[in-house]
């Protein structure tokens, strides 16, 4: 059970927390303040079943190559805890369960949610084709914003669109951080990634997404008319950024595995600042 548990990466939540906090705070942006309790369920439930499906394919469709990287090769499909069959077969059971949760959802929602499956599957196998992987993990984990603002009923409107680009370039640089961490086995197996794309200019190219990425949420902000505790959130965003620059600065691979870790306080600062602005407006 042990090794299911760490093929779904159910043992490490830093993945959902990635997908779960943009996802609640659009929820809430489409909503205008807190959103159905009902859809507050079906989103977290949705992108904790999600994120785990997407592990699955992702080790089924690297379980050739995981066993000559340092930090995959001790994944039950390398080791043979569990056989590709049995891993295809949990994939399916994870999308039939979040199939299920579809059906709580508008119409619209549903449709959407074809494309993300089709992107979330596809993303494992872009790895070998193009050094742009992370913008397709970039589109498959900014999926759940454009269905929460969906979901609501709101459509999706130009703020929609924003959020998810905004999300989209933020975890380019979040991936890019963790794909540093594999850079050099990458090299060796013929893996490719931003970090090898973008080779010395790596810091500097996830500072310019990072700076692309506040800009983007200071617009959506103002579209949004909000005013006070949201862009205390962003501020606090910059921060973080600002001390992830600090520990990729020599490229060691733990400290660059620690930066990608704490954009999950970066989605929290999105999150929180959102109803804290939500609150203020309700109150005053």
């Amino acid at each position: 059970m042990h090794a299911y548990l760490r093929l779904m990466r159910l043992d490490n939540p830093v993945g959902s927390l990635l997908l779960l906090w943009p996802t609640l705070a659009a929820l809430c942006m489409a909503a205008g303040g807190a959103p159905p309790i009902i859809l507050v369920l079906v989103f977290v439930v949705g992108t904790v079943v999600m994120r785990s499906a997407g592990c699955v394919i992702n080790d089924y469709s690297d379980r050739h190559v995981d066993g000559d990287v340092e930090r995959t090769k001790h994944r039950p499909l390398v080791t043979g805890e569990i056989s590709p069959q049995q891993a295809l077969m949990l994939f399916a059971g994870l999308v039939l369960v979040a199939g299920m949760t579809l059906l709580l959802l508008n119409r619209a929602t549903q449709i959407l949610a074809v494309g993300g499956l089709l992107i979330a599957t596809l993303y494992p196998f872009m790895k070998r084709w193009t050094h742009l992987p992370q913008a397709f993990l970039g589109a498959a984990f900014s999926w759940g914003i454009l269905m929460a603002w969906s979901a609501t009923g709101a459509g999706l409107p130009p703020e929609a669109w924003l959020f998810f680009s905004a999300s989209v370039v933020w975890i380019v640089a979040y991936d890019t951080m963790y794909a540093m961490v594999d850079r050099e086995d990458d090299l060796k197996i013929g893996v490719k990634s931003t970090a090898i794309l973008f080779g010395a200019l790596d810091r500097f190219m996830i500072g310019i997404l990072q700076a692309i990425t506040i800009v983007a949420l200071i617009l959506l902000g103002q579209r949004l008319e909000y005013e006070h505790a949201y862009f205390v959130g962003i501020l606090a965003c910059v921060g973080f950024f600002i001390y992830q620059q600090r520990l990729i600065r020599r490229r060691e691979r733990g400290r660059c595995l620690t930066a990608f870790r704490n954009n999950t306080w970066v989605g929290f600062a999105i999150f929180a600042g959102t109803v804290a602005e939500l609150s203020l407006k309700a109150f005053l």
